[in-house]
């Protein structure tokens, strides 16, 4: 059975034995997030999160750079698109569209498959929000980040100034705030930006996908309650995750997928979970 994929005019979706790759596609302008495209990031994760047979996402960006940020053109039509005769209205409409480009980009965190970044190129601006909510970051050697919003006279509104700290050393997420410079794949390493640097793009994707791969073939249901357990985790106490992943367990600890695993080890074979 053929599985629907939405028709997206700025992304690219493939889905290959449970794993989804969802491509930012417009090379031709380093993959720069324009309006359509902010809209279809959230299209795309809850495709991803809402069919059954996608397990893993990778999240990738087509040509030479990942993503070049929010499209300029966009974003100096913002104070016409937000305009009003009363300057109030105007700030709340500007606020209401922030906070909808936020969510978008939150789509991706909430998606309940894992999503891993593979970063060739630049990768700068509101990519930087983009890829900080994905749960695993790998990049080619040849990359360049920054958190380049500096250095057009704003402030970063859209994660990078939540997300990017609880990735690394805080006092190196406000240099990296403060100044704009890059970062190369060595560096992003070292600082735990990413997980693992690749020589070259093409080892990047083909690393990820076996990566994803070993993912796709894990308990979809327990992965589903990793990724539940870690992001709760990561905005609770100690005491609050212990909680919740003990109530997360009465409910699914006893299931299709654990008792295949048994199975399976007794019969020594890989195992084969439903979606």
């Amino acid at each position: 059975m053929s599985i629907a994929i939405p028709p997206l005019t700025t992304i690219a979706i493939e889905l290959d034995e449970g794993v989804a790759e969802i491509r930012l596609n417009r090379p031709q302008r380093s993959n720069a997030i324009n309006e359509a495209m902010w809209q279809e990031l959230r299209t795309a994760f809850n495709w991803a999160d809402a069919t059954p047979e996608v397990r893993v996402a990778i999240l990738t960006g087509a040509g030479r750079n990942f993503c070049a940020g929010i499209d300029l053109a966009m974003l100096a039509g913002v104070g016409q698109l937000v305009a009003h005769a009363d300057p109030a209205r105007g700030r709340e409409a500007l606020r209401r569209l922030i906070l909808d480009l936020q969510d978008c980009l939150s789509s991706v965190e909430r998606c309940r498959k894992p999503v891993l970044a593979a970063i060739q190129g630049a990768c700068i601006g509101g990519a930087i929000d983009l890829v900080t909510c994905c749960d695993m970051r790998y990049a080619a050697a040849e990359v360049q980040f920054s958190v380049r919003e500096i250095d057009v006279g704003m402030t970063a509104d859209v994660g990078t100034l939540q997300r990017l700290p609880r990735l690394i050393p805080d006092g190196v997420a406000r240099e990296l705030a403060y100044t704009g410079r890059s970062v190369d794949g060595a560096e992003a390493r070292l600082i735990g930006l990413v997980n693992q640097v690749f020589a070259t793009p093409e080892a990047l994707i083909e690393g990820v996908r076996r990566i994803a791969q070993t993912i796709a073939a894990k308990s979809p249901l327990a992965i589903r309650g990793s990724k539940e357990m870690l992001n709760y985790g990561r905005d609770h106490s100690v005491a609050d995750g212990l909680n919740h992943v003990a109530t997360w367990n009465a409910a699914m600890l006893m299931s299709a997928d654990l008792d295949e695993t048994m199975t399976a080890m007794r019969e020594q074979r890989p195992p084969r979970f439903l979606d």
